[in-house]
């Protein structure tokens, strides 16, 4: 008797923990994987404005400001293929007279979205850490609302903050190079549907915190996050016809992550990075995982990225963690 496969779209990104499911040496029990590999960018703004997939990763900003405004097409399961310490990505031109972080008051900041979870980390930390308020900023958005995320969820300027549209005629990185902007929160240059830049600006800028690893280092010992940037989502009508598949992908995803931790050294520069590494690195690894999947382990961070998409005026409201994800993953 053989068994029928469900057959599930799946949007990716190219990493090296959604790789061993892109290339087939992982599959999801009971699905048949039809995978398409997707540039982050791209991939939010398709699912968020054409629903194309039934199951991609997603913006966790997004996901919540869009589920705060009503739209509740997706169910997330806790799997967070992208962690960094998006601050420590903040680049400066050379010439701007911006030292540290408080010299960014008053000038040009670019970014490629206003709402992406990147930027939103970004603000929350130069808040929190050093006192710079997004208000204090004057900000210039390179997507159109056409082809943003936030032209897909409702999005509109917070109160108070002043923020540009950069016009299709230009974009961050040609800004830069004219000394038209005086920094920009990140710089993206991967080609993508949505993404504009792709000069080098390395000649005209620096990184603000000179040396990042360290500043992600103090960071992550003060405050014990690892911020969250993708989850993955499942479309709810789907979901709610097959109630197993939340947790036959999250077994999934997990079994990917752990073919990985196996694999050696390529995995161990997150903790490096993150400063776990001690004398005793296996017991190191196994009781502080800052790659963590699962509802339980990731909640503080969860509790933090939406408070700052509420705090920074980008939530109607503030959203539960557990509206956001299948229930029967939030015992994981």
């Amino acid at each position: 008797m053989t068994t029928s496969l469900l057959e599930l779209s799946i949007a990716l990104s190219d990493n090296e923990r959604t790789r061993p499911l892109i290339e087939g040496r992982v599959v999801p029990q009971g699905i048949k994987p039809v995978v398409t590999v997707v540039h982050p960018s791209e991939m939010f703004w398709r699912q968020l404005r054409f629903a194309e997939f039934d199951v991609s990763e997603m913006s966790m900003s997004s996901l919540i400001i869009a589920t705060s405004r009503g739209d509740t097409r997706w169910v997330a399961i806790p799997v967070f293929t992208m962690r960094k310490f998006f601050h420590t990505s903040i680049i400066v031109r050379r010439d701007s007279g911006i030292a540290a972080p408080a010299d960014l008051r008053g000038k040009r900041i670019g970014v490629p979205e206003y709402q992406q979870t990147w930027a939103i980390w970004s603000r929350g930390v130069l808040q929190d850490e050093f006192g710079v308020h997004a208000r204090d900023i004057e900000w210039f958005m390179e997507r159109n609302p056409e082809k943003s995320h936030g032209g897909a969820t409702g999005f509109n300027p917070p109160p108070g903050v002043r923020l540009h549209h950069i016009p299709p005629s230009t974009n961050i990185g040609d800004m830069l190079l004219r000394g038209e902007l005086d920094g920009a929160l990140l710089y993206l240059v991967h080609p993508n549907l949505i993404d504009r830049s792709t000069v080098d600006v390395s000649g005209v800028t620096r990184h603000l915190f000179p040396d990042p690893a360290a500043e992600g280092r103090r960071f992550y010992a003060k405050t014990g996050l690892f911020p969250i940037n993708h989850t993955v989502v499942v479309r709810r009508s789907l979901l709610e016809r097959h109630p197993w598949i939340a947790l036959n992908l999250y077994s999934a995803f997990v079994g990917a992550k752990e073919e990985i931790a196996r694999c050696g050294q390529s995995h161990l520069q997150w903790y490096f990075e993150t400063g776990l590494l001690d004398e005793s690195v296996n017991r190191t690894l196994a009781d502080n995982d800052p790659l963590a999947y699962g509802f339980k382990a990731s909640r503080a961070v969860l509790e933090t990225i939406a408070q700052y998409v509420h705090e920074q005026g980008l939530s109607v409201r503030q959203v539960k963690l557990e509206e956001l994800f299948a229930a029967s993953t939030l015992d994981m």
